[in-house]
């Protein structure tokens, strides 16, 4: 009896790790095709035809970004969002990560066509961490859904991984009852493979109840099925169950003839794999050859139009060098102006570069040194538990962590913008959800100077603008409104509409304002930095030129108006969509 449980954990192993039976081990032609035929219609979306294409091409990094950047638009239905949470989901599980594959296939509603799919997937993510009750749940929800719902979702699957979990649980009544439903279905269905893999486990659970008459007939189906199929593993390992089976019933002779056909099917499969390796390396070998030939034309190939080329050259270069000739000389004094003016343009992005480097510095150095101090009285107000110079302590430090975060995400982008490697894409963008976006991340902020924010952009304006760049320039206004505006005060942003091209969006707020020299400073065509009039902010200057820069490429205007103690008017005249292009 020890070999025969020796068995039984083989075998136990063996039909676990592979026959944990999943909706992408069978009938994955079907659901694909589902959801390529489902989905079609939505594929007008370039992030989202990207997510369906690499989802069907089983790329699941590629799927998983896609997916995301879908998500992350503020204008969809419902049912992209489905497709999206189902696509991550399938992705992050085939990823061995399950916990995030849940949270996305949770997201799933019940309407969803892919509804029963997700809880599928679900039900297998708890199986894979032994989570046998929750995994039941999900697995119960769909025994009883018809078939026409269950898109590529095999009944037998269910059914099987139902016995699984019973089995796991020592329920073997049910466990029983759910294998044998699932053996039912796979032989109709005749799925040998999978049949395999039943009969192992059915076995399996009469061993444990040490009902070896019931378990060893379906030891002598696995192995009989096993002899009709090309798999030299299954046909390895039913072989060394039937040897021990046999050596338990002392019947050694026929133990004996299992076991060399043992190891007959395990050097096969070494034979197979070795054949498979140097297959492969001899196509690597010969991929190799032919390249090397074709590198050997490619040059003989060179030298000959060399050869060819080469007096035409001679004859040509006599006469190229006289107009070369002419025409440097001509160009000489065009070339002096070129280099007068680019010596100009150098100078001033050298001014900007060493006054960015210093302003930057000092304000970092600046905050840093401001972070240092705020934390060292922190440190004492904690030890004295005063709790109210705490939280006030605690709002400053997250004011100067602001200030420096958008000091850095500016620097970020104007020197992406000055490497030319910023990604810009001009598309149809509803305002007021960009809008809503941004400044939900500053609702904070403004409660904390009881500032009253007030967004009335109409939901039917559309602009032409990169969304990135469009909430950078958000971001900026926002926080010079917030920062430059006094407690108990307000920040409105409304749009106008008094052009048929352009629409003005207008960030105004109540707050100290700023003089007509210094608007005059900001609206002026240059490169170089505004001098802070406030020395107390923290803040270079960048970040307007950033956004004028960004304005600029979006094809719209930038416009001041402000007073002293007044407030100010940041007006963004940005291109409207026209109406037969609004999403």
């Amino acid at each position: 009896m020890k070999d025969l449980y020796k068995v039984v954990f083989l075998f136990v192993f063996f039909t676990n790790s592979l026959f944990i039976f999943s909706q992408h081990s069978n009938s994955t032609t079907i659901f694909e095709q589902e959801i390529k035929n489902r989905s079609g219609h939505y594929i007008k979306d370039p992030d989202f035809k990207k997510a369906q294409v690499f989802f069907l091409e089983q790329n699941w990094d590629s799927t998983l970004v896609y997916a995301m950047k879908q998500l992350s638009q503020s204008s969809q239905n419902r049912e992209i969002q489905n497709y999206c949470h189902l696509f991550r989901g399938f992705s992050f599980e085939e990823k061995k990560i399950f916990n995030e594959g849940q949270k996305e296939l949770i997201n799933v509603s019940k309407e969803f066509a892919f509804y029963y799919n997700a809880r599928m997937k679900l039900a297998e993510i708890a199986l894979e961490q032994k989570q046998f009750q929750k995994a039941i749940k999900y697995f119960k929800e769909i025994e009883h859904v018809n078939d026409s719902k269950l898109l590529g979702i095999k009944k037998s699957n269910v059914k099987h991984n139902l016995g699984i979990c019973y089995l796991h649980l020592n329920v073997f009544e049910k466990a029983e009852f759910y294998l044998l439903e699932s053996i039912k279905l796979q032989e109709q269905q005749k799925d040998s493979l999978m049949l395999i893999g039943s009969y192992g486990d059915v076995a399996n659970l009469y061993y444990v109840q040490y009902k070896d008459n019931l378990a060893i007939p379906y030891f002598e189906k696995a192995y009989a099925l096993s002899k009709k199929i090309k798999n030299f593993d299954l046909k390895r390992r039913t072989a060394l169950n039937m040897a021990v089976i046999e050596k338990n019933r002392n019947n050694f002779a026929k133990a004996l003839a299992y076991r060399e056909e043992y190891d007959q099917w395990k050097d096969s499969l070494n034979n197979q794999n070795k054949v498979w390796e140097i297959a492969q390396t001899e196509k690597k070998f010969a991929v190799k050859q032919k390249q090397n030939e074709v590198n050997l034309l490619k040059t003989e190939n060179r030298v000959q139009k060399t050869q060819q080329l080469g007096l035409i050259v001679s004859i040509t270069l006599v006469s190229i060098l006289f107009l070369m000739a002419v025409y440097f000389y001509r160009q000489k004094a065009k070339q002096n102006q070129v280099i007068s003016k680019q010596k100009e343009t150098l100078d001033e992005l050298n001014a900007t570069k060493d006054k960015l480097f210093s302003i930057v510095s000092h304000d970092l150095r600046s905050s840093v040194h401001a972070m240092k101090t705020s934390n060292a009285k922190l440190l004492e107000k904690v030890a004295t538990k005063d709790l109210e110079e705490i939280d006030t302590i605690l709002h400053q430090n997250s004011g100067i962590a602001n200030s420096t975060y958008n000091l850095l995400d500016n620097l970020l982008h104007w020197a992406l913008l000055q490497t030319k490697q910023a990604y810009f894409e001009i598309t149809s963008l509803r305002l007021f959800f960009i809008v809503e976006q941004v400044a939900y991340n500053y609702q904070p902020l403004m409660a904390e100077k009881n500032i009253l924010f007030e967004n009335t952009i109409s939901k039917k304006d559309f602009v032409l603008a990169d969304q990135e760049s469009l909430k950078l320039l958000l971001r900026n206004f926002f926080d010079n409104a917030i920062k430059f505006s006094n407690e108990n005060g307000f920040i409105k942003i409304y749009t106008q509409n008094d052009s048929d091209t352009y629409c003005d969006l207008i960030i105004e707020d109540n707050g100290i304002g700023m003089s007509g020299d210094t608007i005059a400073s900001i609206l002026k065509d240059s490169t170089l930095l505004s001098k802070k009039e406030n020395e107390k902010s923290i803040g270079t200057g960048l970040g307007l030129q950033l956004c004028k820069s960004m304005i600029k490429k979006n094809n719209g205007k930038l416009d001041i108006k402000s007073e002293l103690g007044k407030g100010t008017k940041f007006i963004v005249s940005l291109l409207k969509t026209p109406p037969h292009e609004q999403n």
